[in-house]
């Protein structure tokens, strides 16, 4: 029985690592039209993340946890931690311009960022698994349906930073591999999954805490335009929206 389990986890996470590439869709788009929008998807990815932080993933985190205080500290580390990778970036991007290097940190922080999330989630789809298949189903779909705005919005992001189309489809399709992982070491790890996924849960929200709030934010701000600020305002409550609709119904 826990082969055909495997085969479906093995199954779902592939599902949800295809979905990475929902951002194909832009690819006919004209690359003009494509950057008149792309402030709507960083608007989206704003609320998405600030969403999954503070009604998916820190309400988990302290669930998981008897103690309070370890998941306070794991997203504060969360902080601090793509604080001081931004920094390196930083350091890195301005030592390699003359190589014409013009991808903005911000991109390769919110692949890591990313790529640890999805690592969790292939972690909760193969846990899920080994309980039941039908838990294991049902997670699968919930991760999904989460997993799209998050996604448009990562591409958006990628886009912001200075990727190309087919670049930033590549590179956001190796991020959500990391799923594969995730689940592949919930089906070796098993029981022992729980103290890892408590302290990782809460530093993947410290992580999109920052990024959202240190580097996107501002970059919205720099819109002063009423019509489309209004835009940005609602793009970011459809993101925080959709997170909350999926807690609700999950």
């Amino acid at each position: 029985m826990l082969s055909a389990k495997v085969l479906y986890a093995i199954a779902s996470v592939t599902v949800v690592s295809l979905v990475s590439l929902v951002g194909i869709i832009t690819i006919s788009v004209n690359e003009q039209r494509l950057r008149s929008v792309l402030f709507v998807l960083v608007s989206l990815a704003v609320g998405a993340m600030f969403g999954d932080a503070f009604i998916h993933l820190l309400p988990e985190s302290f669930q998981k946890s008897a103690d309070t205080l370890m998941p306070s500290m794991s997203v504060l580390a969360g902080i601090l931690g793509f604080f001081i990778l931004e920094k390196f970036l930083r350091w890195r991007h301005q030592h390699t311009l003359e190589s014409n290097n013009r991808i903005h940190p911000l991109g390769y922080l919110n692949l890591i960022a990313d790529g640890v999330h999805n690592l969790i989630d292939g972690m909760m789809i193969g846990a899920s698994y080994l309980i039941s298949l039908p838990l294991g189903i049902a997670t699968t779909l919930a991760v999904v349906f989460h997993e799209i705005p998050q996604e448009i919005g990562d591409f958006g992001i990628l886009l912001h930073a200075g990727f190309t189309k087919k670049r930033a489809l590549f590179f956001n399709f190796m991020s959500a591999i990391f799923a594969m992982l995730g689940t592949t070491i919930a089906l070796l790890v098993g029981s022992s999954l729980e103290s890892f996924s408590s302290v990782m849960l809460p530093f993947t929200a410290g992580g999109f805490i920052y990024i959202a709030g240190s580097d996107l934010l501002p970059e919205l701000q720099k819109e002063l335009e009423p019509a489309k600020s209004t835009v940005q305002l609602l793009a970011m409550a459809g993101g925080i929206g959709l997170m909350l609709i999926l807690r609700l119904v999950g």
